[in-house]
């Protein structure tokens, strides 16, 4: 599947705080991925997410599992923007974690190192986690 053309897409990151998010950032933006935002936290994404008036395509949305309110916060993301495509990015390969948020209806879970213009191209294309 070619992963090389996928501009036109909008993307917002939440809870960008890492080397390796400023990596992937990098690399999606010199693939024509169009950022609308990044943000340092799940409660801040959504504050920008409120101003847009269009949402983008995507949100990644890097798991810091050390925030004992994760959860809580991705529930109220979720409600407040139901049709949002959610993509999780974590170093936690735990399928409890991955069915739980298959169950606030993140559309994709990538783990770290995994290819992201690749998950990103199957969401937008009608693909499932």
């Amino acid at each position: 599947m070619e992963t090389k053309n996928i501009n036109r897409i909008t993307t917002a990151f939440i809870n960008d705080k890492s080397p390796v998010m400023d990596l992937m950032h990098d690399d999606l933006v010199a693939s024509g991925v169009d950022v609308v935002f990044r943000s340092d936290n799940i409660v801040d994404g959504n504050n920008q997410l409120s101003l847009l008036k269009t949402l983008p395509n995507i949100c990644i949305i890097d798991l810091d599992f050390f925030d004992k309110g994760i959860m809580k916060q991705l529930r109220e993301l979720r409600s407040q923007y139901p049709t949002l495509k959610l993509i999780a990015h974590s170093d936690t390969d735990d399928e409890k974690v991955i069915n739980k948020l298959a169950g606030l209806g993140f559309s994709k879970y990538v783990l770290i190192g995994n290819d992201m213009k690749k998950a990103i191209y199957g969401v937008v294309n009608g693909g499932q986690r």
